[in-house]
């Protein structure tokens, strides 16, 4: 059911933006007094923090390039480092911790990871509402009923999984109705164009044409067991784009910013830690790394388990022990304006 926190009834404050440190000195622990706890338990925050994603988009958006192996490409050129654009940034966050047992189905602390209440299932909207009157004096009044104009699960699915065509349709929609758009997870249009932007590197990508079960599971439904050993993290067949969640696999001292794939079982797709190498590890997914989980037939490329975009966790600004975890914002000062 539905996990409600009326954090409005305890005025909870939120920090000003980091603007330098003549108008926001020691923004640490400024930020800080923005931290809440409400009586029920849940430590909350909404303010300014730091970028915890890290991607290369440049690099990504000129024909697919992926730095390190620039030289294999269709359109040559020298190996570089990886460039995370986004490491200038902040976003605005709402961060909420929770105690695990308002969340399971039997409200009680996960212990057993093949269990089904041991699994949640994560995603988050965002809407407006459906009028919007402009007046004369530069006034905008807004009025009617929220409308969802957008909404996420697994990073990227938005992205790289929906065509253009279909985007704001699929924003609109709840997910459990992400069946129509199985059809493009089962044959992704990155995995077709991986072979012709980097020639002769992906012969076995190339000639695979059955339906993509290992990314319909990863994506879309959550793996069942039997398939990793000790985990599953599976919330039915209803197809959804959700991140999922098994709670009784517990944090390692020790992570890996290739999450499963690096064998962590802690890591991405089980949840999304901030550090975790995404893009790498969906690039690798999508290059055919992950489908001997459900075809054992299938021999991957050599390069699908060495894809990186040429990043990792130290590319990101230091992100905090502590709750709200992300890092502190980058000043104003210290921020190139284009």
């Amino acid at each position: 059911g539905d996990y409600v926190i009326e954090t409005e009834k305890y005025n909870v404050p939120c920090p000003p933006c980091n603007v330098g440190v003549r108008s926001t000195p020691n923004y640490g622990a400024l930020a800080m007094q923005a931290v809440a706890t409400l009586d029920t338990g849940e430590h909350v925050f909404a303010g300014q923090r730091s970028d915890g994603f890290y991607v290369d988009l440049g690099a990504i958006f000129d024909l697919g390039t992926l730095r390190p192996f620039q030289h294999l490409h269709l359109i040559p050129s020298a190996d570089a480092a990886g460039i995370n654009s986004l490491r200038d940034f902040n976003v605005h966050t709402i961060a909420v911790q929770v105690p695990m047992s308002v969340l399971t189905r039997d409200r009680k602390n996960p212990t057993d990871p093949m269990k089904p209440a041991s699994v949640i299932g994560v995603w988050a909207n965002a809407a407006r509402q459906k009028g919007t009157i402009r007046m004369d004096n530069g006034d905008v009044q807004n009025s009617g009923p929220f409308m969802q104009v957008s909404r996420l699960g697994n990073p990227l699915f938005n992205e790289v999984i929906v065509p253009m065509s279909e985007k704001d349709e699929w924003n609109a929609l709840q997910p459990d109705a992400d069946s129509r758009f199985a059809k493009y997870v089962a044959h992704p249009e990155l995995a077709k164009l991986l072979p012709v932007l980097y020639p002769g590197v992906f012969p076995h990508l190339a000639a695979y044409k059955k339906s993509r079960a290992d990314l319909l599971a990863i994506l879309l439904t959550g793996i069942p067991g039997g398939i990793i050993p000790g985990f599953q993290n599976f919330t039915g067949t209803t197809q959804a784009d959700m991140l999922r969640l098994n709670m009784a696999i517990k944090p390692t001292s020790k992570p890996n910013d290739f999450g499963i794939l690096g064998g962590d079982l802690a890591g991405f797709p089980n949840g999304r830690r901030i550090n975790d190498d995404i893009v790498s590890i969906e690039l690798r997914a999508v290059a055919g790394a992950t489908i001997p989980l459900v075809d054992p037939s299938y021999k991957p490329d050599a390069a699908a388990a060495a894809l990186t975009e040429g990043l990792s966790s130290k590319s990101v600004r230091p992100t905090l022990p502590n709750f709200p975890y992300l890092g502190e914002p980058v000043a104003g000062t210290s921020t190139a304006v284009a």
